[in-house]
């Protein structure tokens, strides 16, 4: 009985580790576009936009280094879990919101900042995330 109720729990504890929620952070991959801002052939329409996410989960630990915020853990409970995706998705919100569509303009983001907010506590850890950009033009 006592083998039968150990291997049950070493089974039960495995599938637990191994089935939680992960959030490991940004896109960062070394893609990159070079924009030259030497001639005036653009137009600062925005400063200081800014987007911001949040997920929560239970059971868990959350953590920041760098530009990369993320979390492991058993059950999301709050969020998406896409933080990046849903902060950027906001701060073009929140950009159209005081200055119309984007549709059809061509528009960059430029000096981006990311900021994490950590809470970990004993049962429940949240990340979140802010971006803030200034936006260009290009005429």
């Amino acid at each position: 009985m006592t083998y039968k109720f150990f291997s049950l729990a070493i089974i039960t504890t495995s599938l637990l580790l191994f089935s939680g929620c992960s959030n490991t952070g940004m896109f960062t991959a070394t893609n990159r576009t070079n924009v030259e801002l030497s001639q005036p052939n653009y137009e600062m329409v925005a400063t200081n936009v800014t987007g911001k996410a949040k997920s929560g989960y239970v059971l868990g630990v959350s953590c920041s280094m760098g530009g990369q915020a993320g979390a492991l853990a058993l059950f999301r409970v709050m969020g998406r879990g896409h933080l990046y995706h849903e902060a950027l998705t906001n701060l073009w919100k929140n950009y159209e919101e005081k200055h119309g569509s984007v549709a059809g303009k061509k528009l960059a983001l430029v000096n981006i900042r990311y900021d994490a907010d950590l809470l970990n506590l004993l049962l429940y850890t949240q990340v979140g995330i802010a971006v803030r950009a200034d936006v260009v033009e290009f005429k």
